[in-house]
């Protein structure tokens, strides 16, 4: 009977995406039915580590994580595990073999998190950036190409680009959350207190340059995954506008957000688009 356990679990990462992400979510509902299901699993595994880190103040945190870690790889080779959430990203882990180092770095990154408050150096940003984004696009790709180790190989690149173009975008969309509440400073050579806009716009710049190098593999992925990444690619690309425009000191002071109905423009675009054969 472990299949009706099976589906319970994937249940639950479908609800935990919908619940806290509406943008991913809506991106993620425009995938081929073949292979929506294992980026919620996917996104299930990474919301609930980053949650342990982020959210879970009043608890244990270095305990958390460790347990949710020794619970992970017990579910990958066992193949079940009784956190629905673990259980539905093994599913995901075993069916395309995910590489373990893609998953090791990712929970590097999150003990960074833990850890480390500023990045001082650009290589422990890129290091950083690369466990808790690009590492989390590797994986989404592998379930694009359905494990096919060419396609992957030729996309990967794109996919690690849009990854961290993603990453930055929420850094310079969270700076003062990560500041005031979490006490953290992502971007390296930048002072909060004081931001201004020409820090600003070397930010928009480093993160223009990824959406670039990103956008020429949104088009050669599968059908299959093409509307759901440019959905996701063009809201973000929404958001850093928003931002371009944004005064440096209301970044500093308040999250900046793309309303509901720019979303479902987002959307509709995107979807015309793609039924013409643009994308």
């Amino acid at each position: 009977m472990k299949k009706i356990f099976d589906v319970v679990s994937e249940n639950c990462s479908r609800n935990v995406t919908n619940l806290y992400s509406t943008s991913f979510s809506m991106a993620t509902r425009l995938l081929h039915s073949s292979i929506r299901q294992d980026i919620y699993n996917i996104y299930g595994f990474v919301r609930f580590a980053d949650e342990i880190v982020d959210t879970f103040h009043d608890f244990p945190k270095k305990d958390l994580l460790n347990r949710f870690e020794k619970d992970l790889y017990h579910s990958i080779k066992n193949k079940i595990s009784l956190n629905p959430i673990l259980n539905s990203f093994q599913i995901t882990v075993n069916k395309y073999n995910i590489d373990s180092g893609l998953i090791k770095s990712f929970l590097q990154s999150m003990r960074w998190d833990l850890e480390k408050k500023v990045y001082t150096s650009n290589n422990d940003y890129k290091e950083y950036i690369y466990g808790s984004a690009d590492v989390v696009g590797l994986m989404c790709l592998k379930v694009f190409v359905k494990g096919d180790s060419e396609k992957y190989r030729k996309l990967k690149s794109s996919a690690m680009s849009l990854g961290s173009a993603f990453q930055k975008v929420n850094f310079l969309r969270d700076l003062n959350d990560d500041y005031e509440k979490l006490n953290r400073t992502y971007f390296p050579e930048i002072n909060v207190d004081e931001f201004d806009e020409e820090s600003k716009h070397h930010i928009i710049l480093e993160i223009e340059k990824d959406f670039k190098l990103a956008h020429k593999g949104i088009f050669k992925l599968p059908t299959e995954a093409r509307l759901g990444v440019y959905t996701a690619y063009k809201y973000y690309g929404k958001l850093l506008y928003k931002l371009k425009k944004t005064p440096s000191l209301k970044i500093k002071k308040s999250r900046i957000r793309v309303p509901n109905y720019q979303k479902m423009g987002v959307l509709l675009n995107s979807y015309l688009k793609y039924q013409f054969n643009l994308i």
